[in-house]
């Protein structure tokens, strides 16, 4: 059995402006660098080292990796968050009720299916050809709420994911099994 740890990048430039950012990207605050921190803080209390490391191509994915471990790892496409197409970049206001379904795909942007099958695929793919007990993936909110709606309750989806949030899941022969959801800031 392997454990996951899916973790959601520190704060972002657009997180607190308030805009919808997908494939677009922004830099990390100083407090999603202080989010960061804590995490690594919050693995190194807990004895948990890490055999593998990916995270999605955002730069504000990498730089939250490089934060938590200094280990080599490997960036990802399939782990980027839901592509919102013309709406990236634009005020969160914008964005419609949860859940999004199709909403996006006439602006450019992913269908909810596509994004949740998307990083599904990835995250399973990864899992069963990674070698090792212990794997951490940098992700967003939007991808790991996709990936948690195939893998958790539904209670689980009813609050956000906070920035460093972390996911612990186990992994046996293709089924993942949700472990317990920690916001290392919090748990400090």
């Amino acid at each position: 059995m392997q454990t996951l740890y899916l973790m959601r990048h520190g704060e972002t430039l657009f997180n607190v402006e308030n805009r919808i950012q997908g494939w677009c990207d922004s830099p990390l605050t100083s407090r999603g660098i202080t989010q960061g921190q804590a995490a690594a803080a919050w693995f190194a209390r807990h004895h948990i080292t890490f055999d593998a490391a990916f995270c999605s191509t955002a730069e504000r994915a990498s730089d939250t990796l490089e934060l938590v471990t200094g280990q080599p790892y490997r960036r990802v496409k399939g782990l980027r968050e839901w592509g919102f197409g013309r709406f990236e970049g634009q005020p969160e206001i914008l964005n419609p009720a949860i859940p999004y379904n199709d909403f996006f795909v006439p602006y450019g942007g992913e269908a909810q299916q596509a994004v949740e099958k998307r990083v599904a695929q990835t995250i399973g793919s990864l899992m069963a050809a990674t070698p090792g007990q212990s794997v951490l993936m940098v992700s967003h909110a939007g991808a790991i709420r996709n990936f948690l709606a195939r893998h958790a309750d539904a209670a689980v989806l009813r609050s956000r994911l906070p920035n460093c949030g972390i996911v612990q899941l186990t992994y046996a022969a293709g089924s993942f099994s949700l472990v317990r959801i920690v916001d290392p800031v919090q748990d400090a």
